[in-house]
């Protein structure tokens, strides 16, 4: 979940009803690697690694989330082959998503602060995570991907989850997102807050893997937007490139870096 002051100008009521113009995101101009959608100067695509979590993460996606090339979102489904991806509509549930809510293999979790009335009943902690794990069932870390004031939104708004147990995010970590301005660094990004709550679940190797992928996206983002990117590659670089057995390739003159320039 982002912290975004931008305005609402998509129908979150109806998939059907259009917006009033087409939507740009600030550098919707750019040439972006199909795969990937970062600018094709720093693409992410060599750094994707793949790693297995007992816990998974379907995200419940504002529809205007989804344009947003800053979007964090999507490196969780880069990294976790088993992550769903739901876009939300008011009126219009995903019926889907509500399959799978009524599917007794999953102990569904939404994840949000437990600083607003009316749920404190629905509050649980991570004991009930592991909880659930341990009796056989797979765990699933339900976020709402917007900004705060979208998140809000979809869970008052979205009564199948409202009957489903809330689970905040308790971590001393402080954000590392620099893509859009937050109004606290308490507020972490959607990547980072899955990173956290995977980690705590005791997937741990998924959570660096997504931890790294995160860094290499937020680090080649923000390169992207001053038109350089990185000249060396960084410790996270470093380490994706070894776990996908590249890491002879970086050693001979950072040969990714290189390729892309060729392009």
């Amino acid at each position: 979940m982002q912290d975004d002051s931008s305005t609402l100008r998509h129908s979150d009521t109806d998939p059907a009803s259009p917006p009033r113009r087409e939507f740009k995101a600030r550098g919707s101009f750019v040439v972006r690697c199909e795969a990937c959608n970062l600018p094709s100067l720093n693409c992410l695509c060599p750094y994707r690694v793949r790693a297995e979590s007992r816990t998974r993460v379907w995200l419940l996606t504002h529809p205007i989330e989804q344009y947003k090339p800053t979007n964090t979102g999507r490196l969780i489904r880069d990294v976790l082959p088993d992550t769903e991806v739901f876009t939300w509509y008011r009126t219009a549930p995903d019926e889907r998503l509500l399959a799978l809510l009524e599917d007794s293999r999953y102990a569904p979790f939404v994840v949000f602060p437990d600083d607003q009335e009316g749920y404190a009943e629905r509050v649980v902690g991570m004991d009930r995570v592991i909880e659930r794990q341990n009796t056989g069932r797979i765990p699933v870390f339900i976020l709402l991907d917007g900004t705060w004031r979208q998140a809000r939104r979809i869970f008052r708004r979205s009564p199948y989850l409202a009957t489903l147990p809330v689970l905040p995010l308790v971590t001393d970590r402080q954000s590392r997102y620099r893509l859009r301005k937050a109004a606290s660094s308490d507020h972490l990004c959607t990547a980072e807050v899955a990173a956290e709550l995977l980690r705590q679940a005791g997937d741990t190797r998924a959570a660096d893997v997504l931890d790294d992928y995160f860094e290499v996206f937020n680090d080649n983002y923000a390169a992207s937007r001053r038109h350089t990117k990185p000249t060396e590659p960084t410790p996270a670089m470093r380490r994706l490139l070894a776990a996908r057995g590249d890491e002879a390739e970086e050693i001979d003159g950072h040969s990714t870096f290189s390729e892309r320039d060729e392009q």
